[in-house]
């Protein structure tokens, strides 16, 4: 009873405000927080994420669908789905939030749906999320596919909380039809990320077939420019958002220069509150029998410590 009253406490009501397209399966959703919703992200952090109800959501006509998704969109939709969310911001005296998304399935096939004015059921702020160690003021984001949204919160967040950070992002994904952001250029006609530029966060891109900055992995790119130094690893801290297995590779970059790293983990999270048990991690665990236990990404997580992760 405790859980479902904890959970009954975050569940608010957001409205649509804006909702546009990115990239052709990239979108990005507006929403206004009510009086509820707004109080209990008055103290979110970067990393956290909401569980969004896209069941009673109507389907788009079959020539809105892609081809691959027509006959998955059209499952029931028992369960609320997680969204990270990629900016947090007041708005009078109201929260507003930004959700980018990928249409990969039935329930964001439905969000496509969205207009201003619709309204939709969220619980949140879900989580922990990344926690910010001041005596390692050099701080390295690293963010791949549709893992950047919460390392964008974060590098606005690191920026107006803690100015005197130095913060640096580094953003892959496999081709310039799979950045989930809006793509500038600066004074010079250079190549830029406006979620990041707009918030003084230098940063560098990549992609796996060359298509837009650096040709390869993100990961290669960081690991270029870390490893052979001069870094200072006593003050500088790891974040990272993305696939596994980049965050594993993060993970053993870190351990090979010696810096903590806080990983942003992903799950199929049904519940968001620990019941289902559905999001299992594996972790070290020194008080376990066989050194290990498992974690659960909605509660644990979904951000933790890059050394306790067990990456089979």
């Amino acid at each position: 009873m405790k859980h479902r009253s904890a959970q009954s406490s975050r569940i608010f009501t957001a409205v649509v405000r804006q909702h546009r397209i990115i990239r052709p399966r990239y979108r990005l959703l507006t929403l206004e927080l009510d009086a509820k919703g707004s109080a209990a992200f008055a103290s979110v952090m970067p990393g956290q994420f909401v569980e969004i109800d896209a069941g009673p959501l109507s389907l788009p006509q079959d020539k809105d669908i892609p081809a691959e998704l027509l006959d998955s969109a059209k499952r029931n939709i028992m369960l609320r789905r997680p969204f990270s969310f990629s900016a947090v911001r007041h708005k009078g005296n109201k929260f507003e939030i930004d959700i980018s998304y990928h249409v990969v399935g039935p329930s964001t096939v439905r969000l496509t749906t969205l207009v201003p004015g619709d309204s939709l059921s969220l619980i949140g702020p879900l989580g922990n999320g990344f926690r910010i160690d001041q005596s390692r003021p050099i701080t390295v984001l690293i963010a791949g596919g549709m893992g950047s949204p919460p390392i964008q919160h974060l590098a606005a967040y690191l920026k107006s909380q803690y100015p005197q950070m130095r913060v640096t992002a580094f953003i892959g994904a496999r081709s310039i039809n799979e950045i989930p952001f809006d793509i500038g250029t600066d004074s010079e006609g250079g190549i830029i990320f406006p979620a990041f530029s707009s918030v003084g966060v230098p940063h560098a891109m990549t992609t796996d077939d060359g298509s837009l900055g650096v040709k390869g992995f993100v990961t290669q790119l960081v690991e270029k420019l870390l490893v052979p130094g001069p870094f200072q690893t006593d003050k500088a801290i790891l974040y990272a958002c993305g696939p596994e297995p980049m965050l594993a590779t993060v993970s053993r970059l870190a351990a090979k220069i010696e810096v903590p790293c806080q990983l942003s983990m992903e799950r199929m999270m049904a519940c968001g509150i620990g019941l289902c048990q559905s999001c299992a991690i594996k972790t070290r665990d020194p008080q376990a029998e066989d050194g290990w236990s498992y974690r659960l990404c909605c509660k644990d997580g979904p951000v933790l410590d890059g050394k306790d992760v067990i990456f089979d």
